[in-house]
């Protein structure tokens, strides 16, 4: 199904708040599998009239779990996806099989999918289901090499407006209780290729940590306690795990961090809940952030630090959800990295090598290079 075309300005502007914006514009096309390719920027070709083809997905399902009341989803045809130490070219290349001309930033349907717009049918059994949801990539720039800690402020800030565009679309549509965005960087997490881009998954339901984080909000509120993001947010503003802050975000190292070198980025601003919250200030502020924690880790051992990055947007009804986005990098030192063994992995008790309190030291004492601000936060607009 092709997403909507309709013109629409992303990102609702409070009064004071409004900056000049870089309009972005999005142009959707189809495949010739069917899959949608949503090109932002200039559009400098046609979609590919001939590619590879999509995985199978006739097998594609959920099974419901009862001893722990959780799905897991089971997609075998993920077995065949592109992987770099495999495959001569680069898929997300420009000439690549997904865009065979070049772009400044793009989003296409996942060719090997654990969740679908229209899955498979399933058989007659209460504890299997249809695996309904959406798999999206992400490309951030055309440019093979470099990270986020590499985009000029121009694509960062490009990063983020796609983010907002696509974010406010899937959740959009009433099928889906969670959107995550998300980017797995380097071998050491699973990321099968080096080209800068991320994912993103629309969930027909709410997994279950983020099940656990809704109920532990909504009891903190219950109790009379109010917004507990507004707490933490306190807190890790005042505490020695700050790595760094501006005015709409604190970064820090989180109290009970599960990973050795964790850092969480949360919006100060209540009601700042998803992406589309985000004023024009705010939007750039993010994209600085994010670029700049990233040469953090690069500088913490000299070289890409792996991580898992995801973006946390609330669910329907959570009005004290601030947005967060969380890095979870699993080096523990130089050349060991943290492996969920059979204690977490069984109990979920996870157990940290390190201090958190030392890591966002370290973190915070890494030299930076002062990065060129981008004044102009861009704005996606659908024709």
């Amino acid at each position: 199904m092709r997403p909507k075309g309709a013109v629409r300005e992303i990102g609702p502007v409070s009064e004071g708040t409004d900056e000049p914006t870089r309009l972005l514009e999005r142009h959707d096309l189809v495949t010739t599998g069917g899959r949608y390719l949503l090109v932002y920027g200039d559009l400098r070709g046609r979609a590919p009239t001939e590619e590879d083809p999509a995985a199978d997905p006739s097998r594609l399902h959920k099974r419901y779990d009862r001893l722990t009341a959780a799905w897991v989803a089971v997609s075998p045809a993920r077995n065949v996806r592109p992987h770099a130490s495999l495959d001569a070219r680069c898929p997300l290349c420009p000439g690549g099989p997904e865009l065979p001309f070049s772009y400044e930033a793009a989003v296409f349907e996942n060719r090997f999918p654990a969740l679908r717009a229209e899955p498979p049918e399933v058989v007659d059994d209460p504890r299997v289901a249809r695996s309904v949801g959406r798999c999206e990539v992400v490309l951030y720039t055309e440019h093979h090499g470099g990270s986020i800690a590499t985009l000029t402020p121009v694509e960062m800030a490009n990063v983020v407006a796609v983010w907002q565009d696509r974010s406010a679309e899937l959740w959009s549509d009433p099928r889906h209780r969670f959107v995550m965005i998300f980017e797995n960087r380097g071998d050491a997490v699973g990321a099968t290729l080096s080209h800068p881009h991320g994912q993103i998954y629309a969930f027909d339901h709410l997994p279950p940590f983020i099940v656990a984080r809704a109920a532990a909000t909504a009891a903190h509120r219950e109790r009379g306690d109010g917004c507990l993001g507004c707490v933490v947010v306190a807190e890790d503003a005042t505490s020695d795990r700050t790595v760094f802050q501006d005015p709409s975000f604190v970064v820090g190292v989180p109290f009970a961090a599960r990973w050795p070198y964790e850092v969480h980025v949360r919006a100060r601003r209540h009601g700042l809940r998803r992406l589309t919250d985000l004023r024009p200030t705010e939007q750039r502020e993010l994209a600085a952030v994010l670029r700049r924690i990233v040469l953090r880790y690069d500088g913490l051992y000299g070289f890409e630090l792996p991580y898992m990055m995801v973006v946390l947007e609330a669910p329907a009804d959570e009005p004290d959800w601030h947005l967060a986005i969380e890095f979870y990098p699993p080096h523990r030192t130089e050349r060991l990295t943290k492996v969920r063994a059979s204690v977490e992995t069984a109990t979920g008790l996870f157990i940290n090598d390190t201090l958190p309190e030392l890591s966002a030291a370290r973190l915070a004492g890494i030299q930076v290079p002062a990065l060129e601000p981008e004044s102009r936060p861009a704005r996606v607009v659908h024709r």
